[in-house]
């Protein structure tokens, strides 16, 4: 570790990065977080089943309502979230739809309850160097009531149906989303969702009115309640590191440095050619071997841990000989250079698997 440190500090004093740095993903959660979030939600019509005659095809159509959401969650660091999540949608009826008769509607539905959800942080898998996307599924229980909710035809406003009803039922949702971390708050960030939510049938008891004091009990079962909602919210993570220290000024004048004994040749993500830059960092490594006592120069390839363990061997051992034949062209003996790929280990960077750190995409040219 302590000569990682070293060679990466003479490396900084002696020559710029071969790639510019790139901000990472978003790190997965790790440990406990709660998140808060609110927008609006799109209920789609709500048919009733198990009718017959003219209202067998008749549903209620609303406008665009309110949800608000609360989840206490814990992060496993693997990029597997669990949640408790509550939350609460309301949506008023505006039209009843296939009554037989044209129908007017009025009242809410107001649906609230628990559920528990399991996401997964994608940034394994899709390179969003700002935002960390997720997606989840989640299953629960809904109560949805029919606060004061009717429908009724006609200037008359008869027939009419009345129903102030709460009913519960197993629910199911989806999630995807985005969540964009404070810069100097890593513990703090926005998030973005899209949620769609689902409810089993449900028995409303409900009156029906034919006429002035013609007022008549009963039963109406309604089936899907599809739900689409899009939310913006806040998330702090408790278990997040703390946000780096300000990097110190380089001072105004300094030295010239002493001919490097290290240098660092960085690579495109996926890529073993070499850019303008790290050809200009290969041919000041080879004109300084003239100037510095050297026996072997070893040439050591590296990756980041994006891709599988296989697969980065490879991709370690083809840019270490893409640097060692530019050595070459650039009047550095063929005998005094030693070729190792190791893949994606020494890493430059700490990082989880499945991660593309720019830093970590490498060739150390050593001097001995």
């Amino acid at each position: 570790m302590k000569f990682k440190h070293a060679l990466l500090a003479a490396t900084l004093l002696s020559v710029p990065l071969g790639a510019e740095a790139q901000p990472a993903n978003p790190p997965p959660v790790t440990g406990l977080y709660v998140s808060i979030g609110g927008g609006g939600n799109i209920l789609m019509d709500e048919h009733l089943v198990g009718t017959t005659g003219a209202a067998s095809n008749a549903s209620l159509r609303s406008r665009i309502g309110g949800v608000g959401v609360v989840a206490l969650g814990y992060g496993l660091g693997n990029g597997i979230r669990l949640e408790f999540e509550g939350d609460y949608r309301s949506n008023r009826f505006s039209e009843g739809r296939d009554f037989g008769f044209p129908a007017a509607a009025g009242g809410n539905e107001v649906k609230y309850g628990p559920m528990f959800n399991a996401v997964y942080d994608l940034t394994g898998l899709i390179n969003f160097p700002y935002a960390a996307p997720y997606a989840g599924v989640g299953v629960g229980y809904q109560w949805a009531h029919f606060d004061q909710a009717h429908a009724y035809g006609g200037q008359t406003g008869f027939p009419r149906f009345d129903s102030d009803d709460t009913r519960g039922a197993l629910a199911y949702q989806a999630i995807i989303g985005a969540v964009i971390p404070f810069q100097f708050l890593p513990s703090l960030a926005t998030t973005i969702e899209y949620r769609f939510l689902g409810l089993a049938d449900r028995d409303y008891d409900f009156t029906s009115t034919a006429g002035p004091g013609a007022v008549t009990p009963g039963k109406l079962k309604f089936g899907n309640d599809f739900n689409h909602s899009l939310l913006i919210g806040l998330r702090y993570n408790f278990g997040a590191p703390p946000a780096p220290a300000p990097e110190t000024p380089m001072p105004v004048a300094a030295p010239a440095p002493a001919p490097a004994r290290s240098y660092l040749v960085f690579f495109d993500w996926d890529k073993a050619s070499l850019t303008d830059r790290a050809r200009a960092i290969v041919k000041e490594a080879a004109d300084a071997s003239t100037h510095v006592q050297t026996t072997r120069i070893e040439v050591n390839g590296y990756t980041d841990t994006s891709g599988t363990p296989k697969y980065n061997q490879g991709l370690s051992v083809r840019r270490a000989r893409t640097v060692a034949a530019e050595l070459v062209r650039d009047g550095v003996p063929q005998s005094a250079i030693s070729i190792q790929g190791l893949g994606e280990t020494h890493l430059l960077v700490e990082t989880g698997a499945g991660v593309r750190e720019p830093q970590n995409r490498r060739v150390e040219i050593v001097f001995h």
